[in-house]
């Protein structure tokens, strides 16, 4: 066994899947080393997650590849619910949104994972060269935690090994269409298999020495089990076959995403995919655990469709084209720490396992990291204190929290035999399913998640009941007394993501949704609603808040190195109430439209609420629940979360606030 030598990075992240990536993806963006590695060859090319929801467009936009995914993917518009008869026949009894119309500028849509995963990989090779490192198997893990406080040390210590071409290729289960057992819940881990096996193998061996880590090695991590850390929750005994085929059928609603329930035979969940291809996820009432090991070799394409014909019986299905398919048994669970020293991090599956069919296994997976990369760039880079990287258990382990007991709710009703009537207490109520679905339709778009108070959401109440028990709040003020005034937007919440509404470019005119101009580059931002800039009052409020901020000693050049951009680490953008041919960008002060010898004026800073020549008026300050003639200000973290809310007076607040999070350059 060749043994390379040592190496050394920044960030070191285990599994290359859609987590992984995201984490990634955050350190090309904030300019950090990084490495990526992955115990499988490949990356996936068929089927795995598809449901994107959204927030995930929100952010996926935010990095400036959205557009992709939208091009893309099968945009999911209505659900139909199929419920049986007074007879025990099937029947479409509802019709009900599948995004709630009005909360995002994105609706829901299905795209296989392969391609999410592709449309990573392009934005990472545009921005950095970090190349995911496949093939390669951790072996060994060791942290240091007497130099986890000292900035510059590499406490990390792992050691990695690459894997020959049989080693690193996924087994298939004896056929020629791809699956996704050997990635399922039923799946055995081949970690410890793999380790054992290739000893004394060729092949070459690797140390790293890392600043942070994160685990994003799925439901049988590695790395938690390293760390010695539990997964705390229940295993049900329903399984739950997928395929996803081009079908062909007499049923109505097969390009619909459905909800069938059969009257003895068990459930189905429909999923119109790309390419026509239909992605079904079906009831196995026959192959049912009792709390046993399930036999996997007992599970096969024919059996799954077997059952799906049975539920939608009388309709006919068959296919021609089955392009990937899996089994897993339902299974909810929640890791017991999220990190060890605020250096090794866990992600995704690692520390959260559910059923699938509210579309959030990928979706949550993604959002763990995008919490939590932009904090390990920042404290990497040195312009974050290491207390923010606390904040990524308290509201991510809370938000995992929230899921399972979404997902034991929602799972169990789909799962459940329908009620014969209101006396049947055994079964479950469509109506009750029917209200559970339209209340999970929030959740599950990802724009219901808020975060608590902490150092970095100056909201009331304490950190520890608003998160996951961990106290994250203040060192200066414990008992959560510095607090933003929500008051003066009703409709920016605290702890939640910033929501998007048309504005125009003060510049040109032209319309945008305000959420295109939040990029995920590390910045933070401070929002400026400007008001009514005829008002001369207001105009004074205005030019007084951008001379504070322009001061030597002010927030923005404090917290800014003094050879980059005065934007580099804190973007100021404003907003005011118009009208926009009533203002002219450079009567602002400077540091609204920050000038460089080399660009000239920054024309992207400064937007308004007004009406535009083709596309209506946005409404955004009506939106944002802002008064048009005094506004106010907002600060937005670089995951676009809302940190803390005042007025133009409130400079001090903006100060203090930055002043818990950032590290002084100047």
């Amino acid at each position: 066994m060749v043994q390379l030598q040592d190496s050394h990075c920044d960030l070191l992240i285990t599994g290359a899947g859609p987590a992984g990536l995201m984490a990634a993806l955050w350190a090309a963006r904030c300019g950090i080393h990084a490495r990526i590695v992955d115990k499988r060859g490949t990356k996936i090319f068929n089927g795995q997650a598809d449901g994107l929801q959204c927030r995930t467009l929100e952010i996926f936009d935010s990095f400036g590849f959205a557009d992709r995914v939208w091009k893309e993917s099968n945009h999911m518009l209505e659900i139909c619910l199929w419920n049986p008869d007074e007879t025990g026949r099937i029947r479409r009894t509802d019709r009900i949104p599948d995004t709630i119309p009005g909360i995002s500028r994105f609706q829901q849509v299905v795209l296989h994972q392969g391609r999410i995963e592709r449309f990573f990989l392009d934005s990472l090779k545009e921005y950095s060269h970090i190349k995911i490192e496949r093939g390669v198997l951790p072996e060994q893990l060791e942290i240091d935690h007497s130099k986890a406080e000292d900035h510059h040390a590499y406490p990390i210590k792992a050691k990695i090994r690459h894997l020959d071409d049989d080693e690193a290729t996924q087994a298939q289960n004896g056929t020629n269409v791809p699956d996704g057992l050997f990635r399922s819940s039923l799946a055995k881990d081949d970690t410890d298999d793999l380790i054992r096996k290739s000893r004394g193998k060729e092949g070459t061996t690797e140390v790293i020495h890392a600043k942070y880590m994160i685990g994003c090695d799925g439901a049988h991590s590695w790395t938690r089990r390293q760390l010695g850390f539990q997964m705390q929750g229940e295993q049900t005994d329903f399984i739950w076959g997928v395929l996803d085929i081009v079908p062909i059928t007499n049923f109505p609603d097969i390009r619909m995403r459905c909800a069938i329930h059969s009257a003895k035979s068990g459930s189905i969940m429909i999923i119109p995919r790309e390419n026509k291809l239909v992605r079904l996820y079906i009831q196995l009432t026959e192959v049912n655990s009792a709390g046993q090991q399930v036999d996997r070799s007992k599970i096969t394409p024919e059996i799954i469709l077997k059952a799906a014909q049975k539920i939608m019986s009388p309709y006919e299905l068959a296919y021609d084209y089955c392009d990937w398919w899996t089994a897993y048994q339902i299974g909810q669970r929640v890791g017991n720490l999220f990190s060890c020293d605020d250096r090794v991090f866990l992600a995704g599956d690692a520390v959260h396992t559910h059923s699938p069919k509210a579309g959030q296994g990928m979706n949550v997976s993604m959002h763990d990291t995008y919490n939590l990369g932009w904090k390990i760039g920042l404290v990497v880079k040195g312009l974050a204190k290491r207390s923010i990287l606390r904040t990524y258990q308290s509201e991510r382990r809370r938000i995992a929290q929230d899921l399972i007991a979404f997902d034991h709710r929602f799972s169990r009703l789909f799962s459940g035999r329908p009620a014969r009537d209101a006396a049947d207490e055994a079964g479950i109520s469509m109506a009750e399913f029917k209200d559970a679905f339209e209340k999970g339709n929030m959740f599950a778009s990802g724009l219901a998640v808020d975060y608590g108070a902490s150092i970095l959401v100056a909201k009331p109440g304490d950190s520890g009941d608003q998160g996951d028990g961990t106290h994250v709040g203040s060192k200066a003020n414990g008992t959560g007394a510095f607090v933003g005034k929500q008051e003066l937007a009703s409709n920016i919440k605290l702890g939640m993501r910033f929501p998007s509404f048309q504005v125009l470019n003060q510049s040109d005119a032209r319309p945008w949704h305000f959420g295109h101009f939040l990029k995920s580059d590390g910045r933070f931002r401070i929002i400026v609603f400007a008001g009514n800039l005829q008002d001369e009052k207001q105009w004074k409020r205005l030019q007084g808040f951008g001379g504070s901020l322009a001061k030597p000693d002010s927030v923005i050049r404090r917290f800014t190195p003094t050879a980059k951009p005065i934007d580099s680490v804190i973007e100021i953008l404003v907003i005011h109430s118009g009208p926009r041919q009533k203002v002219e960008l450079l009567d602002l002060h400077e540091i609204f439209h920050p000038f460089d010898e080399k660009r000239g004026w920054d024309y992207e800073k400064v937007f308004v609420d007004d009406v535009s020549y083709h596309e209506g008026h946005g409404e955004a300050y009506k939106n944002y629940g802002v008064d048009k003639e005094s506004g106010c200000v907002a600060i937005a973290r670089p995951d676009q979360h809302v940190g803390w809310i005042g007025e133009l007076e409130d400079v001090k607040d903006i100060d203090r606030y930055f002043s818990e999070v950032l590290i002084a350059q100047v």
